[in-house]
Order: structure tokens, then C-alpha cells, then sequence
């Protein structure tokens, strides 16, 4: 019962959240399984690195696919290429067994989400500024 609650929980906060949220949140997932594969590594769990590296991947790949590069322009290009780098290195990770691409993917995954955070707080300000001044 309380597992079927947790779920529509979650579900309804995916899908009341901001698109700043829901980006937020891939992060947070892909971070969290790159975390889980290394510990799968260390602990030689095969079919549990696949499973989490397979996670982390397909988070990279989505953040990928919903890259705009009408409205971001040069930035949207430089991600797609990190994104793609990401997935070789989870691909060549999956492969060799090999935590060390993971760890290069968990640097880069907090610094994009770090920077992602301040992008969403300062959005934030300045849309309570510009509404203080409205009101």
C-alpha cells in the first residue's frame, strides 16, 4: 500500500513539475545510477553495472534528444557533444568493466548539474523581480 503511494506520488510530481524541474531531476537520476554502477564495479555485479549503467545511458541519451538547437544555438551544440562523449564512455565502461569512465561521467554529470541549478535559481529571481515590479 504504501509503495503504491510513494509511486503516485512521484508520478504526480514528474508531471506537475517545471521543465526546470524535470531537467533537474534527469540529472539527479543519471548521477545517482553512474553512483550505483561504480559501487556495481567495485563490487563486481555485472548484471547490476549493466542495469545502472543502461539507466545512466538512456538519461544522457534523453537529455540528448531534447536538446534545442534553434533556441540554444552554439550551447545546445557543445552539450550534444558532451552527451555523446557521456555515452561512449558508459558504452566503454559496460564493455571493459572499467570504473574509470564512469567516474570521468560523474564529474561532468555534477558540474552540468551544478551549473544547472544556478541557471534554474537566477531564472527564479529574476522572474520574482520582474513580477515584484509588475505588481
Amino acid at each position: 500500500m504504501n509503495k503504491n503511494a510513494y509511486q503516485k506520488y512521484k508520478q504526480t510530481s514528474v508531471q506537475s513539475a517545471s521543465r526546470e524541474k524535470i531537467l533537474l531531476m534527469l540529472y539527479e537520476g543519471a548521477i545517482k545510477f553512474t553512483k550505483l554502477a561504480i559501487k556495481a564495479i567495485e563490487e563486481k555485479k555485472i548484471a547490476d553495472r549493466g542495469m545502472n549503467i543502461g539507466r545512466a545511458f538512456d538519461i544522457v541519451m534523453e537529455l540528448n534528444n531534447t536538446l534545442d538547437h534553434k533556441v540554444g544555438g552554439d550551447i545546445a551544440s557543445q552539450l550534444e557533444q558532451l552527451y555523446m562523449f557521456m555515452m561512449e564512455q558508459y558504452t566503454k565502461a559496460n564493455i571493459n568493466g572499467d570504473a574509470a569512465p564512469l567516474q570521468a561521467n560523474l564529474k561532468l554529470l555534477q558540474t552540468l548539474y551544478d551549473g544547472w541549478v544556478q541557471a534554474v535559481e537566477k531564472l527564479k529571481r529574476e522572474t520574482e523581480d520582474s513580477d515584484k515590479k509588475a505588481g
